[in-house]
């Protein structure tokens, strides 16, 4: 069994033919999928399909850093509301995305903070997007890391001392998706170096489909070429790297 520990199944790139997108990709070996919400106007198209598929799709709840607007303290009080019900599993996306816009840095921070402190209150684990971004998630992270707190770097494309800190903090795991099979990538080099212990596996589909897929779809079925590589590197079998990163999920999500 694998578990696509991060995909956007909601996305409106799968409006036409989710459903087939699910079966397919349960067909594969994968059976557990968790969605991240990114915005306000994510949540009801995510928990509409997460309840037609309960026993596969597990819902999470958070405002993605490249939502962070002026307004972004109303729409937090919206995603608390909604975090209040106890229907999420964990809270994300969250974090700091400094690639696309600088001009709300301080805003991204700010509500990366909040949402953080209400994972500590809810004891939920937190899904962490960054990019052009990790000396400023790692100064959050250092300043409210406790032993309660744990969760998933979300899409890794760091280097080995950056995924040396985070195995450093204990309680998290590196989210690994399609840019490992990318063939200058780099991130092979970096994965090989670390213990398959601290991995979980993810598509972030509908975005970065690995090879031969890339700049198509993703897709969650897809999620079986990353494990193949993942294999690969380590040199087991495809079946040792799903029962290990399934397991480490379950560490995070708890299920």
């Amino acid at each position: 069994m694998l578990t696509d520990t991060h995909t956007h199944l909601y996305a409106a790139d799968f409006k036409e033919d989710i459903d087939s997108v699910i079966i397919n990709a349960i067909s594969k070996g994968i059976s557990r999928f968790f969605l991240p919400n990114i915005d306000l106007d994510s949540i009801s198209d995510m928990n509409v399909l997460c309840a037609k598929y309960p026993k596969n799709l597990f819902p999470l709840m958070g405002l993605h850093p490249c939502y962070v607007t002026t307004t972004y303290k109303n729409d937090l009080k919206i995603i608390e509301k909604e975090l209040g019900t106890g229907n999420y599993y964990a809270i994300g996306e969250i974090g700091i995305d400094l690639y696309w816009d600088k001009s709300l840095k301080n805003e991204q921070i700010d509500a990366f903070r909040i949402q953080i402190e209400w994972a500590k209150k809810l004891q939920l684990p937190i899904v962490i997007h960054v990019r052009d971004a990790f000396n400023e998630v790692f100064e959050v992270i250092d300043q409210l890391n406790d032993d309660q707190l744990t969760g998933i770097f979300h899409c890794f494309t760091g280097s080995i001392e950056q995924a040396q800190k985070i195995i450093a903090y204990n309680g998290f795991k590196i989210g690994i998706g399609g840019v490992v099979t990318f063939k200058n990538s780099g991130l092979d080099k970096v994965v090989e170096q670390i213990d398959i212990k601290h991995l979980v596996l993810e598509t972030d589909a509908p975005y970065l489909a690995p090879t031969p897929y890339r700049g198509k779809r993703n897709e969650s079925a897809y999620l079986s070429l990353i494990a193949e590589k993942i294999a690969s590197i380590y040199q087991i079998s495809s079946k040792q790297v799903a029962e290990i990163t399934t397991q480490n999920s379950r560490e995070i999500y708890g299920i």
